[in-house]
C-alpha cells in the first residue's frame, strides 16, 4: 500500500511537470499580447515605450526557459501570481470560483445517476423487453445532441416560454437547474448503455451461478454481487470521463453565464490573462490525478481481490 502511494506521488510530480512545461510553451504561441490587452490599445492610444516596459515589468521580454524556471519557484513558494487584468492572487479568485463549479459538477452527477443506475439496470433485467428498448432510444438520442444545443433548447422551453426557471447567471438553487440538467442529460445517456452493459456481463459469470444454485434470494445476488462486480469498469470508465465532464462545464458555463471555473478560464484565455491560465491548468492537472488515485484506492474497496493480488505480487 505504502509503496503504491509513493509510486503514484512519484507519478504525480513526473506528470505535473510535463504538462506544466508543455502547457506553459503552448500558451507563448497562443496569437496575441497580453499587454496590448492590460494596457487597451484598441481603445486607447499608447505608445511603443509603454508597451516595452509593461512587457519587462511582467518579465516577458526574457528567454522562456528563465520565465517558466521563475513560474516555478514562485509555484512551490505556493504562490501562483496575480492576474495580469484585477491584479488579485490567482489562487484567491481560483477558490471563488470553484464552489460554483462543484455545484453544477455534482448537480450533474446527480441528474445523471438518478437517470442512468435506474434505467440501465431495468434496462439489463429485462433485456429485449420495451424498457430495454427505449433505454437504446435515449440512449441514442442523448449521446447524438450536442450538450451546447440541448442548453439552447432548454433556456427556449423553460425560460423564455414557459418562464419558469432563469436562463443564466446564479445566485438561487433554480439557477442550477438548467445547467445541471443539460450536462446530467448528456452524460446518462452514455452510462445507461455501460451500466446494461456491464451488468448483463455480470449476471454470466460463475459466481453469479454458483449464488443462484445455493438458493440466495435475486435481489440479494443483486446487490451483493451483480452491481458491486459491475462498478469496477463504471469506476474505470467515470475516472476516464472527468476530462470531458470539465470541458462540458466550460461550456456550459459560457453558455449560462454560470460564474464557475469554466467561464474564469475561457475569460482569462480571452484576455491573454497567462497566470490565471497557468494556475488553472495546474490546478485541474492535481485535480484530475488525484481523483485517479482515488479511483484507483476504490477499487480495493468494490474488489477486494485486487489487493489481495497486489499482495501476493509484493
Amino acid at each position: 500500500m505504502f509503496k503504491s502511494m509513493a509510486k503514484k506521488f512519484l507519478e504525480l510530480v513526473l506528470f505535473f511537470l510535463i504538462l506544466s512545461f508543455v502547457s506553459f510553451c503552448l500558451l507563448k504561441l497562443v496569437p496575441g499580447d497580453p499587454v496590448r490587452s492590460i494596457l487597451r490599445v484598441d481603445d486607447v492610444a499608447v505608445s511603443n515605450q509603454q508597451i516595452t516596459d509593461m512587457r519587462s515589468q511582467l518579465g516577458l521580454d526574457q528567454p522562456l526557459p528563465v520565465q517558466y524556471g521563475k513560474w516555478l519557484v514562485q509555484l512551490l513558494q505556493f504562490d501562483f501570481g496575480q492576474s495580469y487584468l484585477t491584479h488579485r492572487p490567482v489562487f484567491t479568485e481560483f477558490m471563488e470560483k470553484l464552489p460554483y463549479t462543484l455545484l453544477l459538477t455534482g448537480g450533474s452527477l446527480f441528474i445523471m445517476l438518478l437517470i442512468a443506475l435506474p434505467l440501465g439496470t431495468m434496462a439489463a433485467l429485462y433485456r429485449n423487453r420495451w424498457i430495454d428498448s427505449a433505454s437504446r432510444v435515449f440512449a441514442l438520442i442523448g449521446s447524438s445532441i450536442p450538450s451546447f444545443w440541448l442548453g439552447l433548447l432548454f433556456i427556449e422551453w423553460f425560460a423564455v416560454k414557459l418562464r419558469i426557471l432563469p436562463s443564466m447567471g446564479e445566485g438561487t438553487a433554480f439557477h442550477l437547474v438548467l445547467p445541471s440538467l443539460t450536462l446530467g442529460l448528456a452524460m446518462a445517456a452514455v452510462y445507461v448503455r455501460m451500466i446494461r452493459a456491464s451488468l448483463i456481463e455480470s449476471s454470466g459469470q460463475d459466481f453469479i451461478k454458483a449464488a443462484q444454485a445455493r438458493g440466495i434470494s435475486p435481489i440479494r445476488i443483486f446487490f451483493r454481487h451483480m452491481l458491486r462486480h459491475s462498478l469496477v469498469p463504471l469506476i474505470t470508465v467515470f475516472s476516464e470521463s472527468i476530462g470531458s465532464l470539465l470541458g462540458g462545464t466550460v461550456v456550459i458555463e459560457v453558455l449560462f453565464a454560470y460564474p464557475g471555473l469554466g467561464k474564469w478560464i475561457v475569460d482569462a484565455i480571452a484576455a491573454r490573462d497567462y497566470p490565471i491560465i497557468q494556475g488553472y491548468t495546474v490546478f485541474m492537472a492535481v485535480f484530475i490525478v488525484c481523483i485517479n488515485i482515488l479511483v484507483e484506492l476504490s477499487y480495493r474497496w468494490v474488489n477486494p481481490e485486487i489487493a489481495l493480488k497486489e499482495k501476493r505480487l509484493s
